[in-house]
């Protein structure tokens, strides 16, 4: 797939855009290695300042970062506008505390002298990012490995190729150096070929299983550090005595945000029978009530799907699931427009040999099961091969929290909506991926944590292991 803007709101190709050279591919390798191995001797302070720069730029050019988002992939407006904001913040933060998130750790230690741990960057970072979040999920990668002094070579999403560049155009003109963030539109070869490079000492992706493993493999094969955020089949549980109104006002937001094109969206409630027919009910309500349009209009409130490709795909996961059996308590039919609109829509009756059971679906579909016990719920909850995130509603918090304590993913939320910020790791387990990004953790994830050891004289005495434990030379040997 060329790398080409293609409205999805109207389907009008807006540009295309030359895949890179393998010459430019060298080159941004060469920028990139040269200002790593400068970076070693800069003043991390010197760093923030830019990054701080960076995130004012992003404020100055909000209206045509969001619009260029929206055009890119369809999301509504004031999302795209949330989006740059978010980044704009993640970069303040990270310039704020990446210093002290940096400084070396002094370790008690029994050997004579003083021990400490130096965070320490390692080289030029490949990041492969997606287009559901063409800004954020840069930003994700780039500020904290920025104040570390890791060059990054972007590679991002066929469909949002103006998004990338008006990022990295962006990154430059707040006086980032050449080579900090260099975007390329490479084929998955080339990705292959950076990952190669004894340059490269990183790779972040966030994206498809199937992406996910290739790009796993390759920098397996290489001994390349890497991290993956993949996808995600997030459980949203409500709990018999839980506040339906917060409820039912988060869950449709949860599921429709984005048109529900988010790895952490909730995609399966699980719901106690005492409230399960109230919660379909009001879930029906409220996925009536959006507005499809065009997403610059203020008025909008469901966006397209981002291409064509992904509005096929998920019907063809649809009609599986209900030759399968499921029911469908609401939706499912077409929407009168020419983008790639996709009607909300209700699963319910799901059961395990249902291929929509163990199925991310990347859109606008709600599943929702009925359980009889908390047991049951977590046990439901668990029985997925993914583990990203999760919701749960419960009437008291604090047992809420215990709840999702059971639950097998990387982040769990209580009694409201999932969010991100800077200082709260990302992050998954199972086929959601490992590593984390953002916050201290994702600060470190790219760094070597060098040990550095300050004694005049070893207390040999004193010192554990097989290397230095005791004196070879009997004493009377001497």
């Amino acid at each position: 797939m060329s790398y080409a803007t293609i409205n999805p709101y109207n389907n009008e190709v807006v540009k295309e855009y030359p895949y890179a050279t393998d010459e430019a591919l060298q080159e941004a390798l060469t920028t990139g290695h040269a200002l790593y191995q400068r970076t070693k001797k800069q003043p991390i302070a010197e760093r923030a300042k830019i990054l701080h720069n960076v995130a004012a730029k992003l404020r100055d050019y909000s209206d045509e970062l969001a619009r260029t988002c929206t055009i890119d992939m369809g999301k509504l407006l004031r999302e795209s506008e949330g989006e740059v904001e978010l980044c704009a913040i993640i970069a303040d933060w990270f310039a704020d505390h990446g210093e002290d998130l940096l400084k070396p750790e002094v370790v008690d230690t029994i050997a004579t002298g003083a021990a400490e741990i130096h965070h320490q960057a390692t080289g030029i970072v490949m990041m492969v990012e997606p287009w559901n979040f063409p800004y954020y999920q840069i930003m994700r990668v780039f500020a904290p490995n920025f104040m570390v002094g890791n060059p990054m070579i972007l590679k991002h999403a066929a469909n949002t190729p103006a998004s990338a560049q008006l990022f990295a155009d962006i990154v430059k003109a707040a006086g980032a150096p050449d080579g900090a963030l260099t975007n390329l539109f490479l084929s998955y070869d080339q990705v292959t070929e950076a990952i190669k490079d004894k340059r490269v000492q990183g790779v972040a992706l966030t994206g498809s299983e199937r992406g996910g493993t290739a790009v796993a493999e390759a920098a397996g094969k290489n001994l390349k550090k890497n991290t993956m955020e993949l996808g995600g089949m997030d459980p949203f549980v409500v709990l018999g005595d839980a506040n339906m109104d917060d409820v039912i006002d988060i869950a449709w937001r949860a599921r429709l945000y984005n048109t529900g094109q988010v790895c952490t969206s909730s995609k399966r409630f699980i719901v106690m029978d005492n409230v399960y027919d109230q919660f379909v009910e009001a879930l029906k309500d409220k996925f009536s009530k959006v507005v499809p349009g065009d997403p610059l209009d203020p008025n909008t409130s469901l966006a397209p799907m981002n291409t064509k490709r992904a509005k096929e795909k998920l019907q063809k996961q649809l009609d599986e699931a209900i030759k399968a059996g499921a029911n469908v308590a609401y939706g499912n039919e077409p929407i009168d427009l020419p983008g790639q609109f996709f009607m909300p829509t209700i699963l319910t009756d799901i059961d395990k040999n249902n291929p929509a059971y163990a199925e991310e679906m990347f859109g606008p579909i709600a599943a929702v099961y009925k359980v009889h016990s908390e047991a049951e719920a977590i046990e439901l909850a668990n029985d997925n091969p993914y583990g990203l995130g999760g919701i749960v509603f419960a009437g008291d918090e604090d047992h809420g929290a215990e709840v999702a304590a059971q639950i097998e993913t990387g982040m769990v939320f209580v009694n409201n909506f999932m969010v991100t910020l800077p200082e709260l790791p990302f992050g998954g387990v199972k086929l959601s991926g490992y590593g984390r990004e953002m916050s201290h953790i994702g600060a470190l994830a790219f760094t070597n944590e060098q040990l550095i050891v300050k004694t005049a004289k070893p207390n040999l005495d004193n010192v554990a292991g097989g290397l230095v434990a005791t004196d070879p030379v009997p004493a009377n040997q001497k």
